[in-house]
Parts: structure tokens; C-alpha cells; sequence
């Protein structure tokens, strides 16, 4: 008889033995039903027990058997902050694939790496922060402004496109298994939210009723009712003057009254502290009545410390009742149990998924086709793409060019094999001559920083510093070892390096001496995560603590070529992803002459420009020329990138630009100059293998662009105001660089053979087929897109809306019927008040892989669009409010 049928067996012998008593109490007995088991656990737990399973970390039980339990996870484009894992594409990324079917493949794998992972913790008893299997994702925030530098978290700007990601992403994520969820997915941050970050804590946003179900709304009303999302994050921000974590029209009417959402909401990390914080909402007076707030309009669990000690005294002072903290808690408790947490593992099926999917071939190779599918490539003149592979001598700059932080943008996972465009290029043409330059940096004041060598560092007369090792958090006792480290460049992945076991606590101290090369201004930076403590000569430069993902603190000095100065590096590492790098820049380095020259003896230039996650991302300390704590103040790149790209293109050096960023950048100069533009995003850990394969030709380019590209922030309406007038390629009626839906490809597609009916009545669906054809000379993929424009005289109306859109793979002279069917709801008209109303009048219905009506460089010929108008006849149907 097999050991796991023994088990069965004594499981079973021991159910019987049970008394019935027993059995009928223990919210531990899989037979009862959830809510007779979350009556049991909740009829036994003090005010002070219940509040504290109410909080993210919330501490174990040991007289009811509940273990620890910390709800942060993140896997925003593969799990993230838990050790090695598959890294894809930033979302905004995923969001230019335009392919859903991969999106729920990538959430698939995501899933299975993070149920493995929680599984391999517990076996060693660890239950801390990225190890659960509650993730906050995804952010489908409508990037509706491209300063916002969360930007890159999202799917882009329009709402169908978001929500047809997301439904997906989300069904991959949590699972189909009729019992048990695979984990738990976040809809965030609930809502009329993107920005600015500097003044998120702080802001009151209005929208028309139009605007709020018409862009703010759609996205989390699909996740909510077809994917059955079962967590919801809300916002830091106030919208209609309540706070978005106490608000009742948001919580309460809208997400459980009209959309029945059957899961918990959670406060964003801090987020009801802005409650009652001075120069913050002003809604509470203080914690407890902060607490009560959020807990009565619908926040169930707390990320922060508001809940704990303030719903217990708002219990106990008569401010809330203790039934709306049972309310609360029974949300929680139904999705631990949904996840199997209290459960034998034998009878949740998810528990079976082995340690070796992660970062297994198959999600590897998953990856890959995400960059591949992520590249748009936005302008090729004269087919300047793709490159011959008989080149001999390539120059590869610009600060983008090598550097592991572009490909990973925010919330990310660490890999074990980043490929950099210049490594990637490199390996593509092994018998070229390829040369590297930094050309610039990514930003005025903002040096590209890389890891101190070890001759510039000294200790006991050897190279590098000594590393006193601790099996603690506070360098006390005996050193588990010393050693003697060359560089302090370190990703502690899969075994710290104290006691060798995964995301295990440990200290290190590292002594001993820095020298420069030459005199001068340097910029010294220690990237790390957790805790982090710099001393240079006994002065300490910045310290940081309670950091869950790696931050780069640093400081400018003079320092003396001949001199010794005396540094420590003070380390703790308390979660799953320790990592530390000391590093350097020299500041006034001249970068642009290296590059000129190693541009004159190429002859062809792969220019790698862009932004960075250091500089765009969520509410950052950097403010620098178009950048301002995470947020941009211009689109167009940075100066000397700029002044860069002019000096190269000056040479007449045949010149292709590569960009790497999360949003929009204004490259008005290059459209003009440049003859080849290729927006790669931030790609994944593949990301340079996936530029390498559209730039010499391996892959044929098929990625559209889910936001706009405007030319100017003047064009823009403020940063802070949320009305859509004026905003996204719906409202937008300026003149744009490229739009939202652009994409380019080395073959060409035809539409024709466009059948819809030539006259419908209100009420009735609409069927309308497209035949495409690829009539290129090599095979690619079509991004079918489907928008209405409705001609009557509704003011309100969009300018267009994408209705639909699907991937279609054509091989040379092949062709292929693409049929969709609309709703009455998908072509009415949405008045201000929030009246959707079907007008007799015409809508315009276009077919193709891009909007109508754009022309110039952004439109080289490789697709087309195809329109027809049908009549809607009768009188005036109203369908409904909102």
C-alpha cells in the first residue's frame, strides 16, 4: 500500500474516531459549508483576534491554529520580490501585445511559480511579505495622461482594451478549479486614479458621469462580473470629495450593490493614514475614526497600521459595531479558506504544482514571445528594417543600451539570465565588430551608476571590502563567517548566504577602504533592499529601512585621486529578494565623445535612448529637468539624449533608434530624421533578444500601441484634471505623432469584402466581417481592430471607440475571415449625465489594423482600414443609466 494512500487512510480512521461534537465545531472540517466554517472561526475570536487578521501582516493564532498570513504579494509581469522568476514584459508592454490568449498563458505561468513558491516558504515555516498567495494585480488604471509614471503598470489607455487584458490575466491568475482558487487576483486602485504621484495622498478628483462609466469604470466592472475578481484595492486619492477607501459611492453603491462583488477590498499601503494625517484628506479626526470609516463603507483589510490598535478602540467606544468587523473579517476568512489555506493539501489541487515550473523552459520560452510580441515598431522609411546579419562593424549606444533596469521597469521579478540589447546584438552577429558606448546619460544630473570594481577597493591589503556575515538582524553575537568580497554586487536568488536556505534573515557589515581612479566629483549609490546603511570617513550619508523592493540612495562628493577613505556598508536582509550593490558614477564624465567615435567606425548605429524606471515609476524622491517624484513634466526625452541623437545622426551614419521606456516620449526630432524607430517598452528579461530578432529580421514586428504618442504636454489639458475632453485618442482632436493602435510590419495586409448590415433598428446586434489578407512576401501577425464612430450630434460621444480587435497570423498570400458581433450597449451613446441612450442617425464603422484617418510617417503602408455606415433607424431607445 503507497504511503499517500496510508495517509488517506489515517486521515479518514481519524474523521471517525472524531467526536460529532468536534467535527461540528472545528472551522477546519472541509465538510461543513465556508460559511458554517467562518461562523465557527469568527464565534471564537476576541475584538482583538478579529482585528488582527484584518491587517496585511496579520500575526498567527496558535490557540485557534490559525497560522501567520501576510496578504502583500506582487506579480505585476511575473512574481515579484520572491526570489528568482520568469520576468515578462512591463504591463504596459503586455498591453501593446494585444493578445489575450497569451495574456491568460502568462498568468498561467505567473500562477504556477507562485503557488509553488508559497508552498516551498511554508515548508520552511516562513509566512512573511511575497510569500502568500494574495497579489496585488492588476493595475488597470486608465493611463489617461502620459506624465503619470505608474503609467507603465497599466494596459494602456482605453478601457475595452484594458479590461479584455485584464479578464484574462485574471482567469489565468486565480485559477478554474470549481473549489479552490489558484491564488487571488487585485483589480486596483479603485478609482479615478493616475496620478500625479507627488500629490496622490492629498487630491480630490471630480469626473462627469460620463467619464466615470464611460473610461474610469469599464475596466473593474469586467474583472468584478466576468472574471469574478475576488480582491479590489482602493485608491489613496478622494474622488467626489470621499476618500476613495471610505467611499460609499465606490464601495458600497457601485462595486457591491450594482456590481454584486463578492470578495474584499483592501486599502492601498498606508492609504486610510491619509485619513487623518495633517495636509492630507481631513475626513477623520483621528486612527480610530479613520478606522471605522473605511471598515463601514467596505475596506476589509488594512495595508498599513490604522486597523490595529484603531477598530479595536473604535469597537470598544461605541464608533463601530462589532457586526461590521464580523462583516469584514468573513470576507477574508471566505478567501483564505477559498485558497485553501486552512485545508489538508492533499484536497487542494494547486498544492500538487512542483518547485521546477519555476522558471521552467516552457515559461521561459513564454517570455521571449511576450518581448517579441511587446516590440511596435513605429517608423521604417525605405525599409531601413530589418538589418543585414553580413554586417561587419555595428556601434550600439546610448544609456539603454546595457543596462538590466530598462528591462524590467517597476514591480519586478529577479532573473538569473537578463539579455541587454548590446549583449543580444552582440550574440547575433558573432563575427561582427560591435562596440559599446554609454553616449550619455539618461538624464541631466542623473549618471548611469555601475558596480565599484574591486581594485578600487582595498581591505587588510586585498582587493574588495571584508564581509562580517550574521545569522540575525542587528550584527549581534558570534559572525557566522567573514569573507572577503571583490565587489559588493550581490542577488541572494535562491539561498542567503548565511545559513544557505531561501529568503532566510541574515546580517553583513562590510569594512575596509575606497580610492578613485582620479580626482573629481563622484556620484556614490547603494542599491538595496530591506535596510541599507552607507558611512564614508565616520559620515553617515543615508540610511534606509523597511524598503520591500530594491531603492538606490546615493550622495555627490569631491574625492582625492592618492587618498584612502575609509567606507562601511551596514546590511539586513528580513524577506524573500535580498540584494545590494554598491555603486559609482564619476560626475562631468564626457560620454559623448567615446560614442562619436565608436559611431564614425561603424557602419550602421543602433541607438538605445529612452526613459527608466529610475526615474518614471511611483512616487519617487528624484525631481530633475521633466521629472518630478516619478511623474514626467515633459514627454520629450531628455536633453542629452537628445543632443546625443543629433551629433550621431550628424555623422550620416545610417542610424536606427531603439526605445526603452514605460510611456509616451515626444520624439518629434527623430519622426522627422531618424529613418527606422522601434518602441520596445520595458521588455522583460528577453527584452534584448526580442529587439535583436525585429532588428536583423528573426521576427516580423506586430505590437500596437495602446496609448497615444502625443508631440507636446502642451497639447494636454492639466495634469490633475480627470475629465476625458481632450485626453486619449477618444477625445483627443489635436494633430498626434503616432496614435493609439499604430504598428508597423515588413509585409502588408488588405481588408476588403467589409459586410454589415446597411440598416438596423435599436435593440438589434450588429454582425459585420472583414477578409484580410497578408500580400507580403514574409508571414506576420494583423492586430484586427474594430472602432465605431457614432455621426449623430451627441456632444458627449467619443470621437471613436475600439469595439473590438483580434490577432490574426497570415502567412504570405494568405488570407482569413474575422468576424465580430456588438451589442446594443456597444454602439449607444453615453450622455454626460450617464444616460445611454440608442439615437436613430449613422454610425461609422471601421475596420483594420489601425484608427482611420491618420496619414503621414507614423502611416507607412503596411495595413489598411476599411469603413462602411449603417442606419440606425426608429425613435430614441433609452437602455439605462450609467
Amino acid at each position: 500500500m503507497g504511503k499517500k494512500l496510508l495517509f488517506l487512510l489515517l486521515i479518514s480512521l481519524l474523521a471517525c474516531d472524531m467526536p460529532e461534537e468536534k467535527k461540528a465545531t472545528d472551522y477546519r472540517n472541509t465538510a461543513l459549508s465556508i460559511e458554517d466554517r467562518i461562523s465557527i472561526l469568527i464565534g471564537q475570536m476576541t475584538v482583538e483576534e478579529k482585528v488582527s487578521q484584518m491587517r496585511y501582516d496579520s500575526p498567527s493564532i496558535e490557540r485557534l491554529g490559525i497560522p501567520a498570513y501576510n496578504w502583500w504579494n506582487e506579480c505585476l509581469h511575473g512574481v515579484g520580490r520572491a526570489g528568482e522568476a520568469t520576468v515578462f514584459p512591463q504591463a504596459i508592454g503586455m498591453g501593446a501585445m494585444w493578445d489575450t490568449t497569451l495574456m491568460h498563458q502568462i498568468a498561467v505561468a505567473i500562477s504556477d511559480e507562485a503557488r509553488a513558491k508559497h508552498h516551498y516558504f511554508t515548508t520552511l515555516n516562513q509566512r512573511g511579505i511575497y510569500q502568500g498567495l494574495t497579489f496585488w494585480t492588476p493595475n488597470i488604471n486608465i493611463f489617461r495622461d502620459p506624465r503619470w509614471g505608474r503609467g507603465q503598470e497599466t494596459y494602456g489607455e482605453d478601457p475595452y482594451l484594458t479590461g479584455r487584458l485584464a479578464v484574462n490575466f485574471i482567469n489565468g491568475l486565480q485559477g478554474d478549479d470549481p473549489n479552490y482558487f489558484k491564488v487571488i487576483a487585485t483589480s486596483k486602485h479603485f478609482a479615478v486614479h493616475s496620478g500625479p504621484e507627488k500629490t496622490r495622498h492629498s487630491d480630490n478628483y471630480q469626473a462627469s458621469e460620463r467619464d466615470l462609466w464611460q473610461t474610469y469604470l469599464p475596466a473593474f466592472e469586467a474583472t468584478v462580473k466576468e472574471a469574478n475578481v475576488q480582491s479590489v484595492m482602493c485608491a489613496y486619492n478622494r474622488f467626489r470629495d470621499e476618500a476613495c477607501c471610505g467611499s460609499n459611492t465606490l464601495l458600497d453603491s457601485i462595486l457591491r450593490n450594482e456590481w454584486n462583488f463578492n470578495g474584499y477590498v483592501v486599502s492601498d499601503c498606508w492609504a486610510i493614514n491619509d485619513f487623518y494625517v495633517e495636509g492630507r484628506h481631513g475626513v477623520s479626526a483621528n486612527q480610530q475614526e479613520a478606522a471605522a470609516l473605511a471598515v463601514k463603507r467596505g475596506t476589509d483589510l488594512n495595508c498599513g497600521d490604522t486597523f490595529f490598535p484603531g477598530l479595536v478602540d473604535a469597537v470598544k467606544n461605541g464608533i463601530l459595531p462589532e457586526k461590521n468587523l464580523d462583516e469584514a473579517l468573513a470576507r477574508l476568512l471566505r478567501a483564505k479558506i477559498k485558497l485553501g489555506l486552512f485545508d489538508p493539501p492533499e484536497e487542494v489541487p494547486y498544492t500538487k504544482i512542483p518547485y521546477s515550473v519555476v522558471r521552467s523552459q516552457s515559461h521561459l520560452d513564454l517570455a521571449l514571445e511576450a518581448s517579441r510580441k511587446a516590440m511596435v515598431l513605429l517608423k521604417n522609411e525605405n525599409n531601413a528594417l530589418p538589418l543585414s546579419k553580413d554586417l561587419k562593424k555595428v556601434a550600439v549606444i546610448g544609456p539603454n543600451a546595457h543596462d538590466e533596469q530598462v528591462l524590467l521597469g517597476n514591480y519586478h521579478g529577479t532573473s538569473t539570465n537578463y539579455a541587454t540589447p548590446l549583449e543580444a546584438i552582440q550574440e547575433k552577429l558573432p563575427n561582427a565588430e560591435v562596440t559599446y558606448a554609454i553616449g550619455s546619460p539618461i538624464a541631466a544630473g542623473f549618471p548611469l551608476l555601475t558596480p565599484i570594481p574591486s581594485e578600487y577597493l582595498s581591505s587588510d591589503g586585498k582587493a574588495g571590502l571584508t564581509g562580517t556575515y550574521y545569522a540575525n538582524m542587528d550584527w549581534s553575537g558570534e559572525p557566522a563567517m567573514t569573507q572577503q568580497d571583490a565587489e559588493l554586487d550581490f542577488k541572494w536568488t535562491e539561498k542567503t548566504p548565511v545559513t544557505e536556505i531561501m529568503a532566510d534573515t541574515f546580517a553583513v557589515q562590510w569594512r575596509g577602504q575606497l580610492m578613485v581612479p582620479e580626482t573629481g566629483s563622484y556620484r556614490l549609490g547603494l542599491k538595496a533592499c530591506n535596510f541599507g546603511r552607507f558611512t564614508l570617513n565616520d559620515s553617515t550619508y543615508f540610511e534606509f529601512d523597511n524598503v520591500h523592493h530594491p531603492i538606490t540612495r546615493y550622495i555627490d562628493l569631491d574625492l582625492k585621486k592618492g587618498e584612502s577613505y575609509t567606507i562601511s556598508i551596514d546590511f539586513y536582509s528580513y524577506h524573500t529578494d535580498p540584494q545590494l550593490h554598491l555603486l559609482w558614477a564619476k560626475l562631468g564624465e564626457d560620454y559623448l565623445s567615446p560614442a562619436l567615435a565608436a559611431a564614425q567606425q561603424a557602419e550602421t548605429v543602433i541607438l538605445c535612448l529612452g526613459l527608466s524606471p529610475d526615474i518614471e515609476g511611483e512616487e519617487m524622491p528624484i525631481v530633475l529637468d521633466g521629472f518630478d517624484k516619478g511623474d514626467r513634466t515633459k514627454l520629450s526625452l531628455p536633453q542629452p539624449q537628445i543632443d546625443l541623437m543629433k551629433k550621431i545622426k550628424a555623422l550620416g551614419k545610417p542610424t536606427i533608434l531603439v526605445l526603452l521606456n514605460g510611456s509616451a516620449v515626444a520624439v518629434n526630432w527623430a519622426d522627422q530624421n531618424m529613418p527606422a524607430i522601434l518602441e520596445a517598452w520595458y521588455p522583460g528579461e528577453f527584452g534584448g533578444q526580442a529587439i535583436a530578432d525585429v532588428l536583423f529580421g528573426d521576427y516580423n514586428p506586430s505590437g500596437k500601441l495602446p496609448v497615444t504618442f502625443y508631440q507636446t504636454v502642451e497639447d494636454l489639458p492639466a495634469f490633475t484634471d480627470y475629465n476625458m475632453d481632450n485626453r486619449t485618442y477618444k477625445y483627443f482632436r489635436g494633430e498626434v505623432l503616432y496614435p493609439f493602435g499604430h504598428g508597423l510590419s515588413y509585409t502588408q495586409f488588405e481588408y476588403g469584402d467589409l459586410q454589415l448590415p446597411a440598416k438596423i433598428n435599436p435593440g438589434e446586434s450588429i454582425e459585420v466581417s472583414v477578409t484580410v489578407s497578408n500580400t507580403g512576401a514574409v508571414a506576420g501577425d494583423e492586430i484586427v481592430q474594430l472602432y465605431i464612430t457614432d455621426s449623430g450630434d451627441n456632444e458627449a460621444s467619443p470621437i471613436r471607440s475600439l469595439k473590438r480587435f483580434a490577432r490574426v497570423s497570415l502567412d504570405a498570400g494568405e488570407s482569413k475571415t474575422v468576424s465580430f458581433n456588438l451589442s446594443p450597449k456597444e454602439y449607444a451613446s453615453m450622455q454626460l449625465d450617464g444616460t445611454i441612450l440608442i439615437q436613430p442617425g449613422e454610425l461609422t464603422v471601421s475596420i483594420g489594423g489601425k484608427q482611420p484617418g491618420f496619414i503621414g510617417n507614423a502611416d507607412a503602408i503596411t495595413t489598411q482600414v476599411v469603413s462602411g455606415k449603417i442606419t440606425v433607424g426608429g425613435e430614441t431607445l433609452k437602455l439605462a443609466m450609467k
